[in-house]
């Protein structure tokens, strides 16, 4: 098979590494803010599965949309979403992109059609179908990725949504991002098919696995994908194949997996394997990798900044978009 970094240029391989390097260095500074008491609430990291959102997200349009999950801040990042904003939403004040109301797990930027930021674990498939559903009945030629957790693949909504998106044949790229747990059930614990890809297949929807520690291999497979969905050949499902460096969430003891299995999947951490291609390949000269590091830790020491200077919403406001059925 040929080496998809002769295809690459070289300011297409700085941007790739840049994105996931500012995506693992920000959910860093979160784990620093978080232990400060900061940050409060649930915050679920999305380090050591970089790869899928930096390589994926570069396949889809602006007038595209974008429907993820709890462990979403990375592709928030990817999407445009400003870092800025994700982090006032973090801290829970008005200036977030959710007003301070969602916090971490609901991030929502209506401007760069990111909807969500869903907590409900496969809670954002339905909406998928209803976002490329509108699309077809508006005659717009946009395709809505949606990406969610294996966990979500035994949940009836995964069901009904692969169904319609298939029937109707709808717009949709189901992206699962199979890390092997959710949150504490190993896949074999939960599957009795654990080829997910397999099982997608199942509905008539195009369907492969993909390494999800190689970012160009997701930009690859999402591209493919992507082309597929818009050309109207129908919904497709990519099942990247990644891992979860940190346990499910700030909360979790993580007793289901041994440390050992952790460190060998560290091994195959996506930032580093992509450095050392890149500079193998003669496409990272020195001082690159510096300069990006450089450039994120600015960025995201203004989007403190600009968190911190925050506003808290005033308490009077409380009710403030809270609907009721009048009596």
């Amino acid at each position: 098979m040929r080496d998809p970094l002769l295809d690459l240029d070289r300011s297409e391989a700085l941007r790739l590494l840049h994105e996931m390097v500012r995506i693992r260095r920000f959910e860093e500074r979160c784990v620093e803010l978080y232990s400060a008491e900061r940050i409060r609430g649930f915050l679920h990291l999305y380090i050591g599965e970089e790869a899928v959102a930096a390589g994926a997200m570069g396949a889809l349009r602006p007038t595209d949309a974008v429907v993820a999950t709890y462990r979403e801040h990375g592709h928030a990042l990817a999407r445009g979403v400003g870092a800025p904003s994700i982090m006032a939403e973090m801290f829970g004040v008005v200036e977030g992109c959710s007003r301070g109301r969602g916090g971490s797990m609901h991030l929502f930027d209506a401007s760069t059609r990111f909807y969500g930021g869903n907590a409900i674990v496969a809670g954002g498939l339905p909406l998928a179908v209803g976002l490329a559903l509108a699309d077809r009945m508006s005659g717009r030629d946009g395709v809505t990725a949606c990406f969610f957790g294996e966990g979500a693949v035994a949940e009836g909504e995964f069901h009904e949504a692969m169904n319609l998106a298939a029937l109707w044949s709808l717009p949709v790229l189901f992206c699962c991002e199979n890390n092997l747990y959710a949150m504490g059930t190993a896949l074999e614990r939960s599957e009795s098919e654990t080829d997910l890809a397999l099982k997608a297949s199942g509905y008539g929807v195009t369907a492969w696995a993909v390494d999800g520690m190689d970012v160009l291999a997701c930009a690859a497979a999402a591209r493919r994908a992507v082309d597929t969905v818009r050309g109207g050949g129908g919904p497709v499902f990519l099942e990247f194949r990644t891992y979860r460096f940190r346990a499910h969430s700030m909360y979790d003891p993580e007793l289901y997996r041994s440390k050992e299995e952790v460190e060998r999947w560290r091994e195959r951490d996506p930032i580093d394997l992509f450095t050392a291609r890149l500079a193998a390949a003669g496409l990272l000269e020195p001082g690159d990798l510096d300069r990006i590091e450089d450039e994120v830790v600015a960025e995201i020491d203004e989007a403190v900044r600009f968190a911190e200077a925050g506003t808290p919403e005033p308490v009077e406001d409380l009710t403030k978009d809270v609907y009721r059925r009048a009596v």
